[in-house]
């Protein structure tokens, strides 16, 4: 393995701490990878590519059991490959419903900006409207929101 990278090189390369690249090898996420005569562990090329797809999988919200189950098949070889296909598409769903779930937020959150600019400049006489602004609900799909703040926590 002339390009070979130790525990502390892979690390680096993929912003993964030293403990975690254990972790996911004991957890079965990452094979067992080569080791030197005296046990070092050797990284390979093909193990940085894998690790670092892992890390996006976790990054979109996938669970670790999630990433263990498609390890697994992915260890099975080609006869898994539909499996495999089908989990990645269900995950990119729910990725893709996160996102608009975020999209909707931020709508929300740039109205709110808008409203309090609107407030500010009523209270400091710069605002060339002269109608009251209101507080009033949001316009956003408020009704496709799953609740997760209330008045209480400070959404004023």
């Amino acid at each position: 393995m002339s390009n070979a990278l130790t525990i502390g090189q892979m690390a680096a390369a993929t912003g993964v701490s030293t403990h975690t690249l254990r972790y996911y090898e004991q957890a079965g996420l990452i094979r067992a990878v080569a080791r030197t005569e005296a046990g070092h562990r050797l990284y390979s090329g093909a193990d940085r590519d894998w690790l670092l797809f892992l890390m996006r999988l976790k990054a979109t919200g996938m669970p670790i059991a999630g990433m263990q189950a498609f390890a697994e098949l992915r260890a099975r070889g080609d006869a898994t490959v539909h499996e495999r296909r089908e989990m990645l598409a269900a995950h990119r769903d729910a990725v893709l419903a996160q996102i608009e779930q975020l999209r909707t937020n931020l709508e929300a959150i740039d109205e709110k900006i808008v409203y309090y600019a609107a407030l500010e400049a009523d209270m400091t006489g710069t605002n060339d409207n002269p109608q009251t602004v209101k507080d009033s609900p949001w316009k956003t799909r408020m009704h496709t929101l799953k609740p997760t703040a209330t008045h209480e926590d400070g959404t004023s």
